[in-house]
């Protein structure tokens, strides 16, 4: 068996100390770019690999985080990923991943799996199904960051990074208004959830703005599918009055909708249909989805930040509870915009 390499190996190589080599490997900022590039270099042409239990012995890091979320399919949740493990990347640290597919009893197992793995913090996005949070304190109990994203929850007391979701709800509602339309419906999910919660009293604060009372017949509350939007448009197609617009609570939601409006020779913008989320087919459906973007890249670079502030002490708790909040974007596209007003 071949001989491994190791950073004595690199530092005789390049006759410079092992402690050098260990903070070249690192990237910590006192060493010299040429002799991080010339270790980085060495390293590759001895093909070293390092031993990172070994490393986490000495520094007490794995260099290891944990990631939660409902699911990977859905694309704002693997931009959210990619924005985080990109910018973690440069300081050394690689992400374990673990979905829960909107199951508490997923999640809960998920925790303790990434706990067993010696995960330097877990930052997550809870699922559907979770209302108790409690199973999260056992993360700050290990001394380990908790940062909640997206879904998150009043009753824990952790960092959290969300996009301001009344403000989301009241953004999609008032373009709606400012397009003519007045009788707008809102598709959501039958979980109360509080992102949801505060998209839909957006939804309302934007309709008490514009003079207009809520027609609780308007408001439908099923399932974030495809099939939860398509069944809610054929029951508020049922109506003797009917919507002119309706809001999906995600973009799959407005996909149904769609979908069942063309079974009725409906083509948006006669009524309007606009989601939250801009997925990746938003874009390109026809007609085109008006859709409010949650910023994933921005959520998933802000989580990166916290982190390595709360991992570095170089920020207090009661400074990591102050929730990080980001403005939510319009997209305003085909399936809202009216010719005439």
């Amino acid at each position: 068996m071949a001989k491994k390499t190791t950073v004595y190996d690199i530092a005789k190589e390049l006759n410079i100390t092992v402690s050098t080599v260990s903070r070249a490997l690192n990237n910590i900022s006192t060493i010299s770019e040429a002799t991080r590039k010339a270790v980085q270099e060495t390293a590759i042409r001895l093909n070293y690999r390092p031993n990172k239990i070994a490393s986490s012995l000495t520094s007490g890091k794995t260099y290891t985080i944990g990631v939660i979320i409902p699911s990977a399919q859905v694309q704002y949740f693997a931009s959210v990923i990619h924005a985080l493990e990109t910018s973690l990347k440069s300081f050394g640290y690689s992400i374990l991943l673990y979905q829960s597919n909107e199951s508490l009893i997923s999640e809960k197992n998920g925790i303790t799996t990434l706990l067993e793995a010696q995960v330097d913090g877990i930052v997550a996005s809870m699922s559907l199904e979770t209302k108790d949070p409690s199973h999260f304190e056992k993360v700050k109990e290990e001394g380990k960051p908790l940062i909640i994203f997206d879904r998150t929850h009043d009753d824990l007391q952790c960092a959290m990074v969300k996009i301001d979701d009344v403000r989301a709800g009241y953004i999609a509602t008032k373009h709606l208004l400012d397009e003519g339309y007045r009788k707008i419906a809102y598709i959501t999910t039958a979980h109360k959830i509080k992102i949801f919660n505060e998209r839909y009293e957006g939804y309302l604060l934007a309709l008490q703005e514009a003079g207009l009372p809520a027609n609780p017949a308007y408001t439908i509350s099923g399932n974030l599918t495809v099939e939860g939007g398509y069944t809610g448009t054929q029951q508020l197609l049922k109506l003797r009055e009917q919507p002119d617009a309706i809001i999906g609570g995600d973009d799959y939601v407005a996909l149904g909708i769609i979908k069942a409006l063309h079974e009725k020779n409906i083509t948006p913008p006669e009524i309007g249909v606009i989601g939250f989320a801009n997925q990746n087919f938003s874009e390109h459906i026809i007609p085109s989805l008006s859709t409010i973007d949650q910023q994933a890249l921005k959520i998933g670079a802000a989580c990166a930040t916290m982190f390595l502030k709360i991992i570095d002490q170089s920020l207090d708790a009661r400074a990591a509870q102050k929730p990080v909040v980001i403005e939510p974007l319009l997209l305003a596209r085909e399936s809202t915009r009216r010719t005439t007003k």
